[in-house]
């Protein structure tokens, strides 16, 4: 079963298609893909075959939201969690996903033709590494592509994530690339595996059940205004310049032009720090994902 469904839809579906095109549509769609060994169970089949028409669903949905112009879609393939079921059907699961990005290689020139960028979200190295080094001639094949964009999160749990942004920032520390002073909560967003997309507009869990089962839970819970994240920025960032003059000071008070001046000189080097910062991190990011590819080009 192919990721990208060539076909117009049919009347039914392009009537259901122009009523939900005509209000306002979701620029970026998160799924759960929940329900496979339910769905497996009722139907009196194998696991492994209810995780495999969970896949064609998922190209189905894919089809469909290509036709309704939704331009980024997120699914969570795999939990961390889902580590804890039975080696069969742990070791049934890589299988799927091997054939899937085996499958999607081959289809390279129709995700260039549709300009379909894919992302893997999650830590890979809990993967076996020829499994790796597919994703990574995956992600790698398509990056230049800017259309429409599929994270697949796979060996992913949003606590996990969170966890790692947050290790990522205390390597930057360490590093000398920036300061703990920087570290904020628009910076953690920036180091999380999510980073080059916008939060999505709509979450839809497919079997029915009501949780999040730890995805996306930074980016669905409710965010500080922009204004008051900026004015939170702009106290630390105070803070910080008055701690500087106050050390290189000759103990009077500065004048108000003065702390003016430490304030946006501050700011200055504090931006600039944090982008030389996320600069090396997306090298880093880069180089593992590089070295897969090169590993997988010698083996």
């Amino acid at each position: 079963m192919s990721w990208i469904r060539e076909g117009e839809l049919n009347l039914l579906e392009r009537i259901s298609a122009n009523i939900l095109k005509a209000g306002p549509m979701p620029k970026h769609v998160a799924f759960i893909m929940d329900g496979n060994r339910r769905f497996a169970q009722k139907k009196n089949m194998e696991r492994q075959e209810g995780h495999m028409q969970g896949f064609n669903k998922l190209a189905e949905t894919l089809r469909w939201c290509k036709h309704l112009n939704i331009r980024e879609v997120t699914v969570y393939a795999f939990s961390i969690e889902n580590f804890k079921r039975s080696k069969d059907e742990v070791d049934g699961l890589m299988e799927l996903a091997r054939q899937k990005f085996e499958k999607l290689l081959e289809e390279r020139e129709n995700l260039e033709k549709h300009g379909v960028c894919i992302r893997v979200l999650g830590d890979l190295n809990m993967l076996p590494l020829d499994l790796q080094q597919l994703i990574a001639k995956a992600v790698l094949g398509t990056k230049a592509h800017n259309k429409c964009f599929l994270n697949v999160c796979f060996a992913y749990t949003s606590r996990y994530e969170i966890t790692n942004a947050v290790r990522e920032m205390a390597w930057g520390v360490e590093q000398g690339l920036i300061k703990a002073s920087d570290v904020s909560e628009p910076l953690l967003s920036a180091c999380l595996y999510s980073n080059k997309s916008p939060n999505p507009d709509l979450l839809i869990r497919t079997s029915g059940e009501v949780r999040l089962s730890d995805f996306l839970l930074w980016q669905k819970a409710r965010e500080l205004h922009r204004e008051h994240q900026a004015l939170q920025q702009l106290e630390a960032d105070r803070a910080c310049a008055a701690e500087h003059l106050q050390s290189h000071g000759n103990g009077k008070p500065a004048s108000g032009q003065r702390r003016r001046e430490a304030l946006l000189q501050y700011t200055a080097c504090r931006e600039e720090r944090i982008q030389d910062f996320l600069e090396a991190l997306k090298r880093k990011r880069d180089s593992f994902f590089n070295d897969l590819w090169s590993a997988g080009v010698s083996a």
